[in-house]
């Protein structure tokens, strides 16, 4: 928890500090655990995941026909649609995707309206079975000017048809940094009072 708000202070000096205020943040799953749920272990970030779960290369990781796009780790549909919520307005988001039917990246408001979507290129571009000039990991990508607050990624309904990795948000402005400064205030202020009482 500490290390959350820790990390999210740094972000926010770096938000802060950077031209226009706006950051590219990158995650690519490596150090989670082979079969781990994906929830709210980037909450630090800025987003909650569900619908997800890590497989590892070489362990249940399908390799052959899903390569990761970076590292042994990736992250796939677990049973039904992935959705990222983002704690404060991205204006950009992708990933690098290999899917065994057709995949839908689509975004949202904070109010829940759609404002975009975007589909994979192929039906399928898995590596040795995927369609005629398909290349695994295909980068995805949704964007907007006025933000976004959830991304939903789905392919078959019942889950198991995807794979992603190395997934970038860009986050922007005023709210992202209010967030982000009152989340590491608070982690600054539990790091002062851990300490004990003698009374």
């Amino acid at each position: 928890m500490k290390r959350d708000f820790l990390a999210t202070g740094l972000l926010f000096l770096f938000i802060s500090f950077s031209p226009g205020g706006v950051v590219a943040l990158t995650i690519d799953f490596e150090g989670l655990a082979d079969s781990l749920s994906l929830t709210d272990q980037y909450r630090g970030m800025g987003v909650v995941f569900s619908g997800a779960t890590i497989l590892t290369a070489g362990i249940s990781l399908n390799e052959t026909e899903f390569p990761p796009h970076s590292g042994t780790n990736a992250a796939f549909d677990d049973g039904k649609p992935v959705t990222l919520a983002f704690l404060f307005p991205v204006a950009g988001f992708s990933a690098y995707f290999t899917h065994l039917s057709p995949l839908t990246l689509s975004y949202y408001d904070s109010l829940g309206n759609l404002g975009g979507s975007v589909q994979s290129a192929f039906s399928s571009n898995l590596v040795l079975s995927g369609d005629s000039g398909s290349m695994p990991n295909e980068l995805l990508t949704l964007s907007s000017a006025s933000g976004f607050s959830r991304v939903v990624m789905e392919g078959d309904p019942g889950g198991s048809s995807f794979v992603f990795d190395d997934v970038t948000f860009h986050a922007v402005g005023e709210p992202a940094g209010f967030f982000l400064l009152g989340a590491a205030l608070c982690g600054f202020a539990g790091l002062l009072g851990t300490g004990t009482k003698s009374e």
